[in-house]
């Protein structure tokens, strides 16, 4: 079953001297239910764009968007906590804007936060807590939900190596147990090969699909098998023919 698909999305953004640039398109896209998908490329590729238009946080200038439900969780690439918030209220955030009584609410955040290892922090607040902590944090905040689809922009880019394959295992597992279908935005290809089922590959100028692919890997993976290293070279040279251009 379809979870979403874009056809023939473009977007530009007006330029200094009063013109338009284009910044993305057309790009086509289906995605099944349930798929780990990773969208990678460089710097200024559309990858965030098209994550905000999938979101509704922007609008394509054309082009049509199919979805199998409107139900979205998001997780920005800081986090964006609400700093006032404990932890327990910034997860609770969401299950409030829904309407759910608060009992509730705090009954479901307290068992996500259970998920990701932060119930003993939940009155804390986001200053209190570590780098990794917050990003768990955040996890938590969009998972609560039980979202259709989880959207993600960079969001373990500025942690630690050892943190961010921490939360990665994280990420992968809550995922499948919640049967989410996942958008990963990355320009980390080595993140992209341990966490996707597909990985598209997005190129500049203005951004566009050069490179949609399954990856046929075993979960759980293994960073140091040949298997994995020869994915991560197939798609790094993809990637610096990019780069070079």
């Amino acid at each position: 079953m379809i979870s979403f698909s874009f056809r023939d999305i473009e977007k530009s953004y007006s330029d200094s001297s009063g013109g338009k640039l284009s910044v993305l398109g057309p790009v086509g896209l289906t995605v099944e239910n349930g798929q780990f998908l990773c969208l990678l490329g460089p710097t200024g590729c559309g990858k965030t764009t098209l994550l905000r238009i999938l979101s509704r946080l922007e609008s394509a200038d054309s082009g049509k968007i199919t979805m199998g439900s409107g139900n979205l969780g998001y997780v920005f690439q800081q986090g964006a906590l609400f700093p006032w918030m404990t932890v327990e209220s910034n997860v609770m955030f969401p299950l409030k804007a829904k309407g759910m009584k608060s009992g509730l609410c705090r009954s479901q955040a307290g068992e996500m936060l259970k998920n990701v290892g932060l119930y003993e922090f939940r009155r804390s607040f986001p200053h209190e807590l570590s780098g990794g902590m917050q990003q768990r944090t955040a996890l938590a905040r969009g998972l609560v939900t039980k979202p259709d689809i989880l959207l993600l922009d960079e969001p373990f880019a500025s942690l630690d190596t050892r943190t961010g394959i921490n939360l990665q295992e994280m990420l992968r597992k809550l995922c499948e147990s919640l049967s989410t279908t996942v958008v990963f935005v990355t320009h980390s290809i080595e993140e992209a090969v341990y966490l996707a089922d597909r990985i598209v590959v997005m190129g500049h100028r203005p951004g566009r699909i050069v490179r949609d692919e399954m990856v046929s890997l075993e979960w759980p993976r293994d960073r140091l098998s040949s298997a994995f290293t020869e994915v991560l070279l197939s798609f790094r040279q993809t990637f610096e023919e990019l780069v070079d251009q």
